[in-house]
């Protein structure tokens, strides 16, 4: 079989259809580290992504696989990190919030506001991305560089596809309500910040975010729709640290490492739905996921398992 596409979605889809016994080939236009998935900021939370309902199974699912995972943090890139949802409440989250371990009203002390306090998986995607690639390759999956311009190279190549290409699902399936939600983040030297600190005000493109990953303190950020430019722009970095620095003083006048951007895949809902081809052939779609894909990456790999084998998804 064939899975196309090469982000956190895709690989991670790929690894458990190889860990199942299926002989598993990756095309990906272009390597892991330079996908959007290698700039996410990479902390768990279900974050711009539909319907609530079915995401809230895959979230979970994920979150114990991340859970496991970070008992070996250097290996997988996967840590469990304390932090504050800030302007959030639990009666405004769906009913997987009540499954997540420890989540709770953060104290005063804590946050000045309402919020919420959570260990979560805090996950350095460079790393991850490359143990995904490794552990792919010692399951017998092989990824291959590839642009692929219409889906049906890929069916006429395998009896069974899946479809992981996010962004690239626009013109590939076609499916023009995919679109791109733009995310600018900057990285700076970490001053001694230990843990993750958000406000995210979802009416606003503009959010505030901290997040202390290996190579650096990642501070957030965007949320600009239909944007396409991958450019970083020198005012909104500005902006940026200017808004995390009023949440953390320390952080002003930090040393800039790096400026990112990605593109996150909009839709109003995730599609992870199976099709049924002539001759018997099978194309599974799996897109869509917004700001969260690596929070739902393995449930809705799980699920892809069950769709590609022809079994009800999970209820």
């Amino acid at each position: 079989m064939i899975v196309v596409g090469g982000g956190v979605i895709g690989l991670t889809t790929a690894l458990v259809l190889a860990e199942d016994g299926r002989r598993v080939r990756v095309w990906t236009r272009e390597p892991a580290e330079r996908t959007t998935s290698a700039v996410a900021g990479g902390l768990w939370w279900p974050y711009r992504i539909e319907p609530e309902a079915r995401v809230g199974a895959w979230a979970l699912e994920s979150l114990a696989e991340y859970e496991r995972l970070a008992a070996r943090p250097d290996e997988t890139g996967v840590r469990m990190v304390e932090g504050v949802h800030g302007e959030t409440r639990l009666d405004g989250l769906g009913a997987w919030a009540a499954r997540v371990p420890g989540l709770r009203a953060a104290t005063s002390a804590e946050y000045a506001g309402a919020g919420l306090w959570a260990r979560l998986p805090l996950i350095d995607m460079p790393a991850h991305l490359r143990w995904l690639r490794e552990r792919l390759a010692a399951a017998g999956g092989v990824v291959e560089q590839r642009a692929v311009t219409d889906l049906a190279e890929a069916v006429a190549a395998a009896p069974v596809v899946v479809n992981c290409t996010g962004l690239g699902a626009r013109e590939l399936v076609p499916d023009p309500s995919v679109r791109p939600v733009r995310g600018q983040l900057v990285v700076v030297e970490n001053p001694g910040v230990t843990t993750w600190l958000t406000s995210v005000d979802h009416a606003s493109a503009a959010s505030t975010y901290l997040l202390p990953q290996p190579g650096g303190l990642i501070l957030g950020g965007t949320a600009e729709e239909d944007d396409w430019s991958t450019v970083p722009d020198p005012a909104t970095a500005e902006a940026i640290v200017r808004r995390c620095a009023a949440m953390r003083p320390e952080v002003a006048g930090a040393r800039v490492l790096d400026h990112r951007v990605g593109l996150r895949p909009s839709r109003a809902a995730v599609r992870l739905e199976r099709a049924s081809l002539p001759g018997g052939r099978v194309l599974v779609h799996n897109y869509g996921h917004g700001g969260a894909g690596v929070t739902v990456a393995r449930g809705c790999a799980r699920e892809v398992a069950r769709l590609a084998a022809g079994r009800e998804a999970a209820p």
